[in-house]
């Protein structure tokens, strides 16, 4: 059973586009909140290394 490939990738209505941009933009959101996450961990590490003295400059 062999399927054209423009078959695939038929228009989608508007109803489908935007279930797609919602999940998209949850996504995004969610991207960014374990960007910061990595982020103010990492600065936490920076914070207590310092105060530690175990950085030498």
């Amino acid at each position: 059973m062999s399927v054209e490939p423009l078959e695939l990738l038929s228009p989608m209505s508007r109803a489908d586009s935007a279930k797609v941009a919602v999940r998209r933009r949850g996504r995004n959101w969610a991207l960014l909140a374990v960007l910061f996450a990595l982020c103010g961990l990492f600065y936490a590490i920076t914070l207590v290394k310092i105060g530690q003295g175990t950085l030498k400059f």
